[in-house]
């Protein structure tokens, strides 16, 4: 097979939650134990950093693999979902697996992950701890699918533990509680090993407590150890942070190559990932590595649709925040934006609490609604109505690229174009690179 018919094999032969949902999702640990065990149980060979969370999460893994990197670690990422590439999933010192690498891992592994009846999720996890492996990889991050007890990146035993925040999402699957949903996320915290935590709540804080009692695990929540101090700001290329760290009240002056407003709790957590690593691990990272790799996070790691500007004159921005916690902070920054106009192309998956995510929506803007061509895209006709119950300013188009055509007719260069509400919605764009050249 040649990358193309291995991935339609995939994605026919495993079906993925991110193409297909719920009926993709396959929890516990005892296929993937046992395909691993097959390979070799490579997950084992280096060091791992363990990241879940509700929002947040591939962030805080992209910045932390970004300071190993600068720290002078040969560092495997693994996060999901994908935008444009499925390589996007696995990467090592920032490079996506090679095409041929997947090719050649699926050719010799088809037979094995077929009898075990491997999910598509499942199957990723290893052959990114595979790959790590293969490439002498000595420290990888390893970013949660959904949940965190039973989710398939569970085999690893890291050296650190982190919890971004905790909401409600995939309340189906995780439980219909914020309690319920902490204790499956807690379930990555692993015997004597710490857990930090980025955003405290009274809501959780004692599940994530009980958790690490019981396992003798030490629990660091980061706003105590890392606090904003100062104005932060930014351009369309960085945004800069003043940081006091409170052990001993020294100020780290930190530029960030990603622009969101929600950073400012991204940048907190890992902080305090990061020194918990160079104080109480094995690994060493400088002050210059810290700086240096929050510095260039983006660039080091090919992070794309985090509040990404991909024009300018109108001022083009996309982001992938999908549910009501994420879609609060990006509406917020949206609705700041000193513009004339703002037009927003946005689409949602099905199983969005569609109320919830509308309801945060700026009610100056203009909504270009679409659909994305994916199964799990919500249907335009379900938006409309919902729009209709808000009174929001709107018009639909059948597709993403007729929904940005139409944006970019109405808009002046004053004006904001903005594309997200769903990853789908973001990934059709994110061509982003070709975004210039698309008429």
């Amino acid at each position: 097979m040649n990358y193309t018919q291995t991935l339609d094999f995939l994605f026919t032969a495993m079906p993925s939650f991110q193409r297909v949902g719920g009926d993709a999702y396959k929890p516990g640990l005892e296929r993937i134990a046992a395909f691993c065990q097959h390979l070799g149980n490579p997950q084992r060979n280096y060091y791992t950093i363990h990241v879940a969370g509700t929002n947040g999460k591939g962030s805080v893994s992209h910045i932390l693999a970004s300071v190993l990197r600068e720290a002078g670690y040969r560092t495997g990422l693994f996060t999901s979902p994908h935008l444009v590439d499925f390589r996007e999933r696995i990467r090592v010192d920032g490079e996506m697996i090679p095409k041929q690498r997947v090719v050649n891992f699926v050719d010799k592994h088809r037979e094995k992950m077929q009898e075990l009846d491997l999910s598509f999720f499942e199957m990723t996890a290893a052959m990114a701890f595979d790959y790590f492996d293969q490439s002498d990889v000595e420290v990888a991050v390893i970013e949660t699918g959904l949940g965190g007890r039973l989710d398939a990146t569970n085999l690893i035993t890291p050296l650190l533990s982190v919890v971004t925040n905790i909401g409600m999402e995939h309340t189906e699957f995780l439980g219909d509680t914020i309690e319920k949903i902490a204790s499956e996320k807690a379930g990555i915290i692993k015997k004597s090993i710490p857990v930090v935590i980025g955003q405290a709540s009274e809501e959780y804080n004692r599940v994530f407590e009980q958790r690490a009692e019981e396992l003798h695990s030490k629990v660091v929540y980061a706003e105590k150890e890392f606090v904003l101090n100062g104005v932060e700001h930014f351009d369309d290329l960085n945004q800069h942070f003043s940081v006091l760290r409170t052990r001993d009240n020294r100020t780290f002056e930190l530029d960030i190559d990603l622009l969101g407003d929600y950073q400012r709790h991204n940048i907190i957590t890992a902080c305090a990932a990061a020194d918990l690593l160079a104080e109480q691990t094995p690994l060493t990272i400088s002050r210059r590595a810290f700086r240096e790799g929050i510095a260039r996070a983006a660039a080091n790691t090919g992070l794309m649709g985090r509040w990404q500007v991909i024009a300018n004159e109108p001022y083009t921005v996309c982001d992938t925040g999908h549910n009501a916690d994420g879609m609060r902070f990006v509406a917020a920054q949206l609705d700041a934006l000193e513009t004339d106009r703002i037009f927003a192309v946005m689409g949602f998956a099905k199983e969005k609490d569609l109320g919830k995510i509308m309801l945060l929506l700026p009610k100056r803007a203009h909504y270009i609604f679409t659909k994305a061509s994916i199964d799990r895209a919500r249907a335009i006709e379900d938006i409309a109505a919902m729009a209709d119950e808000l009174g929001l300013d709107y018009e639909c188009q059948p597709t993403v690229w007729e929904a940005v055509a139409r944006a970019r007719c109405l808009a002046l260069a004053t004006d904001t174009i903005f594309i997200g509400g769903s990853n789908f919605v973001v990934a059709e764009v994110d061509a982003i690179a070709e975004f210039g050249s698309k008429e």
